[in-house]
């Protein structure tokens, strides 16, 4: 394969990473919590080491997949009515404790386990600002939540809500659709003041529309660059073919 053939397959390459991308946030539009992504490419120069090149051949673009971004806008409130569906207006993760350590999640459709324990959807337990799970007493109804995290049943205050921000949140790792661990040697800083809504759940933040759009103009670039390898290689094969006839 010449130069012409590694520079479009890694322009393939991205294409097919970017599609993947979109199509995860096409898939998360009705999670809670849930952050879009974006893939970032860049140009990757390399020098050609030929010694007879034409004028402008010696220094070649590759694409350079680089990275993830990750959109860290908060997504629209939707009121639920659920008194344990608790929705982040501003910065800020809810700490949930799972097998594998603490995790953190914007998500915040909670729900009671059997002993009382606060739990994520996939059953993690919500900590508080202790650092314990927060439990409910037996009998302990009517639950509100104040906007700084505070719980309180008929029985009286049962304990805050941990909610914590990360200086860097791109480095943050996702697990899945909701968790995400925290990176190495970086530690969760507590929000003094955090902003909770009772009875509504943060949205995702992507829009169904835009993301059809970006995922039909990835897919035809995506084209484009194949129909420039099948090109590409018609135009190797056929100056194969006429030096092979000359000989």
């Amino acid at each position: 394969m010449d130069n012409a053939g590694y520079i479009v397959l890694s322009r393939m390459s991205a294409q097919l990473r970017a599609t993947a991308v979109i199509a995860h946030n096409v898939a998360n539009l009705d999670t809670p919590g849930f952050h879009g992504s974006r893939a970032v490419f860049a140009d990757h120069l390399a020098r050609a080491r030929a010694t007879e090149l034409p004028p402008g051949g010696r220094d070649l673009h590759f694409t350079w997949d680089r990275a993830t971004w990750r959109d860290t806008e908060p997504g629209p409130i939707r009121q639920t009515g659920n008194p344990l569906d608790i929705a982040i207006t501003g910065a800020g993760y809810f700490a949930v404790e799972t097998p594998q350590g603490e995790r953190y999640t914007r998500a915040g459709r909670f729900t009671l386990a059997a002993d009382g324990t606060i739990v994520d959807m996939g059953g993690n337990a919500v900590l508080s600002d202790a650092g314990r799970p927060l439990q409910i007493a037996p009998g302990d109804t009517e639950l509100t939540v104040g906007a700084d995290g505070v719980i309180s049943g008929r029985n009286g205050e049962i304990g805050r809500i941990r909610i914590v921000r990360f200086e860097n949140e791109q480095a943050l790792l996702a697990e899945g659709e909701r968790l995400y661990a925290a990176p190495p040697g970086a530690d969760p800083l507590p929000v003094d003041r955090p902003r909770l809504v009772q009875g509504a759940l943060e949205g995702a933040n992507v829009n169904a529309v835009t993301e059809m759009v970006r995922l039909t103009e990835e897919m035809r670039q995506f084209q484009f660059a194949v129909r420039f390898a099948e090109a590409e290689h018609e135009r190797q094969t056929s100056a194969i073919d006429r030096l092979l006839r000359r000989r």
